[in-house]
């Protein structure tokens, strides 16, 4: 159950399995996700990160919650080493829908689109600054959790074995105030039933699965039509009913039903306990409707779009909090823990509700089952810089 089952369950809204971890976005147009989730409630980790030893080179910028402070490219470790090759391709996609600071670099960014390695790094170097992101109590520490795309088999009508809806916006919906929770919704209210009669846009066969793509905020659906034909679709976030997300992994715990608030402690007693995973999952009365999207062939191999409004690339994009770094902005991230260890380029593409904070950030992995099982697992020490164009008004 996952991300969030497993993440929210851990906040996942997931795959067909469910994976990840305890309460904790992923895209959905150019707006935020739905994800109240994000953040596990997996035991932290002891630190694996050495103390910062920074080399400011100027005074710190204050942002609305966080201080950027100028260092040189000497203090991001590793930045000799990366890849750049996918995460340029994300830093192209970022570039559709730039900040205004970044008019002139992204049109840079984009004619070293088929450079080498030590082309860019040379550009970055003459072209952009260096910031280390610290909150504004000045701690440079920060924590990394990720999310992913569940996959998850489903049915255009109804049938035997698949039985759950997932919906799109009800009728007369207009997104204020509160809407029926969701122990209304699924226990058969009349005025949910109603408002949602002909708003199905699929069927799947677990409701935990589908805890876990609202947890998620999207997912892939492979898609059987009613004439048998089956294709692959992608579902993201388009609205909530407006109540506040209460994670199921956190109502295991507090009830000491679970030890364990991790992907596996949590399926573990969900397929012990068959009778009560109704009530556990109306412990949490959000709900989320969606909206169906083609999935072409040539977007196969990449994300859904995040709240900047481009697709996400698995091991480049991240969501962060806006108050600290802006959408489009180019970021070195540095984690190291038991499921992570990365010292790399990412572009701050994403959000969600619960990625709050000055260094704070979700990884954005991928989709399928291996990364939901691996961002179910990942939470972590953090530091982060960002890049900005030098001489570029600062955000």
């Amino acid at each position: 159950m996952l991300h969030t089952l497993i993440r929210c369950i851990s906040r996942a809204s997931r795959m067909p399995l469910l994976v990840a971890a305890v309460g904790v976005l992923a895209a959905c147009g150019t707006q935020p996700k739905a994800p109240d989730e994000r953040p596990s409630e997996a035991v932290v980790q002891p630190r694996a990160l050495p103390v910062l030893q920074a080399h400011p080179i100027g005074p710190s910028v204050k942002r609305e919650n966080a201080l950027w402070t100028p260092v040189s490219w000497g203090d991001l470790p590793g930045f000799e080493q990366d890849d750049f090759s996918n995460a340029w391709a994300s830093w192209v996609r970022s570039c559709e829908r730039p900040h205004a600071s970044w008019l002139q670099a992204c049109a840079q960014v984009r004619e070293l689109l088929m450079a080498d390695d030590a082309q860019r790094r040379q550009w970055m170097r003459a072209a952009l600054q260096p910031y280390l992101v610290r909150s504004s109590g000045g701690s440079d520490l920060g924590m990394l959790t990720a999310y992913y795309e569940p996959v998850m088999q489903a049915r255009r009508l109804p049938d035997e074995g698949f039985g759950v809806p997932l919906y799109g916006l009800p009728a007369g919906f207009n997104g204020n105030g509160t809407w029926f929770n969701r122990q209304q919704i699924e226990g058969g209210h009349p005025g949910a039933q109603a408002a949602l009669r002909g708003r199905e846009i699929a069927w799947l066969s677990d409701p935990v699965d589908a805890l876990v793509l609202h947890i998620q905020g999207s997912g892939r659906l492979i898609l059987q039509e009613p004439d048998g034909q089956v294709r692959q679709v992608r579902v993201a976030y388009a609205a909530t009913n407006n109540h506040p997300y209460k994670s199921v992994g956190r109502w295991l715990l507090e009830r000491r039903l679970i030890t364990d608030a991790s992907w596996p402690g949590i399926k573990a007693w969900v397929d012990a306990n068959p009778a009560r995973v109704q009530e556990m999952l109306w412990s949490n009365p959000r709900y989320v409707f969606f909206r169906e999207e083609a999935l072409p062939a040539e977007e196969i191999e990449i994300g859904p779009r995040g709240a900047q409004g481009v697709p996400l690339t698995p091991g480049r994009s991240i969501a962060v909090d806006r108050r600290s770094i802006p959408y489009g902005t180019p970021v070195w991230l540095m984690t190291a823990g038991p499921t992570l260890n990365e010292q790399r380029l990412v572009l701050a593409q994403d959000t969600g509700s619960a990625i709050v904070g000055a260094v704070r950030a979700d990884y954005f992995i991928g989709w399928g089952k291996e990364a939901g099982d691996l961002a179910g697992r990942v939470k972590q020490d953090l530091y982060l810089w960002a890049l900005w164009p030098k001489g570029a008004p600062l955000p």
